[in-house]
């Protein structure tokens, strides 16, 4: 907990996630422009924290400049931009990308677009370190983002509430002094394959009206979007590597913020790794939530097996119908994926479910475990 003022924050984004994004966004900059004339123009105050980590990794032949307008009275963004003060090397022709530290409704930055352009320069598009979609107001969204965040205030790593808490490494958010947590119901629905997952998945949703958030979901998602987060999953998975688990965590991340207002949510094929699930943690406690149990569906290998067998005459998948493949998914949910288990029951957060019988019966069991919480 932080307390800055009258008003207290909560840990939302830390240093270690903020500098992966950094490193990432000058990835993708240093593609983007290769072989460009560019300027670099970073908005103060909130932006010079971000912009001197981000210019510190971009590669390019290219030159910054610190320019000044004013937005921001105490928590409001006031939209008035009537003039920039400080720029004074030449645009004309030159590629601009602003850089900024966060992007809400969109009205101040696009007015400090539209007096770049009377510059006449090649181009112009933003980077900002944190997006709010649900405040965005304008028609084209910054081309390179960082972070997607709900529409609450955020303060540190440059971002200030009345001047106060830029010096801060990680991001705080704003705790709302009524919810001190939030009423979620947070599962984490585990099993091997074949335990039936996808069906209870469907049940528990329709039940306690939960969001549903399935690794594979999210990874189609991406891919078939093309997103910068997609591609870079699909360069891993072309090759034949693992996605790496903090690619899988800023994925998840981008989800959970589309849903603010949800009740709770399933996390399914997530976590893979006890990395993954101390990750878990630290984005539900941004959230003022928490993991409430994970539910494991328990079934015998021979019986995972049968049931394997027999979804692949329906659905086709060649990967089920395959008994070394079979086999061989077995092993790796034992050897890489069962472990996180005990990460779970070392917080007393783990309830193991009989996978045999009827899917009413296995349902039920799952209901009554969640009532006895």
């Amino acid at each position: 907990m932080l307390k800055i003022l009258d008003k207290s924050f909560v840990p939302f984004i830390t240093a270690s996630e903020i500098k992966s994004e950094v490193s990432s966004l000058a990835k993708s900059l240093n593609e983007e422009y290769a072989e460009k004339d560019v300027l670099f123009i970073a908005i103060l105050n909130g932006a010079f924290m971000f912009a001197s980590d981000l210019f510190k990794e971009i590669s390019l032949q290219s030159a910054i400049s610190f320019i000044k307008v004013s937005s921001y009275q105490g928590m409001s963004s006031t939209g008035r931009v009537d003039e920039i003060i400080g720029l004074t090397a030449s645009i004309k022709d030159k590629h601009v990308i602003i850089i900024e530290d966060i992007v809400d409704t969109g009205i101040t930055i696009e007015k400090v677009k539209k007096l770049l352009y009377s510059e006449k320069p090649a181009s112009i598009e933003v980077c900002t370190l944190l997006f709010k979609p649900d405040a965005f107001q304008e028609k084209e969204i910054p081309k390179f983002i960082g972070f997607s965040i709900p529409n609450k205030f955020v303060v540190g790593y440059g971002l200030d509430y009345d001047e106060l808490g830029r010096n801060l490494g990680e991001i705080y958010q704003l705790k709302e002094g009524s919810d001190p947590e939030r009423n979620m119901l947070n599962i984490v629905l585990f099993g091997p394959p074949g335990a039936g997952k996808g069906t209870q998945a469907e049940r528990l949703i329709e039940k306690y009206g939960l969001s549903h958030l399935s690794t594979g979901d999210v990874f189609r998602y991406n891919i078939k979007n093309n997103t910068e987060l997609g591609q870079l999953a699909q360069s891993y998975m072309s090759k034949g590597h693992l996605v790496p688990d903090e690619v899988t965590i800023k994925m998840l991340r981008a989800e959970v913020m589309k849903h603010p207002e949800s009740k709770g949510f399933i996390f399914d094929g997530f976590p893979r790794t006890n990395a993954q699930a101390a990750a878990l943690d630290e984005l539900l406690t941004s959230m003022n939530s928490s993991i409430n149990v994970m539910l494991a569906l328990e079934v015998e290998d021979e019986e995972l097996k049968t049931r394997l067998i027999k979804r692949a005459e329906v659905s086709g998948r060649v990967d089920d119908a395959d008994p070394a493949i079979i086999s061989n998914r077995l092993k790796v949910y034992k050897n890489e994926t069962e472990p996180v288990k005990s990460y779970y029951q070392s917080q007393n957060k783990f309830i193991g479910i009989n996978g045999l019988g009827t899917i009413d019966d296995i349902t039920e069991l799952l209901f009554k475990a969640i009532e006895s919480l």
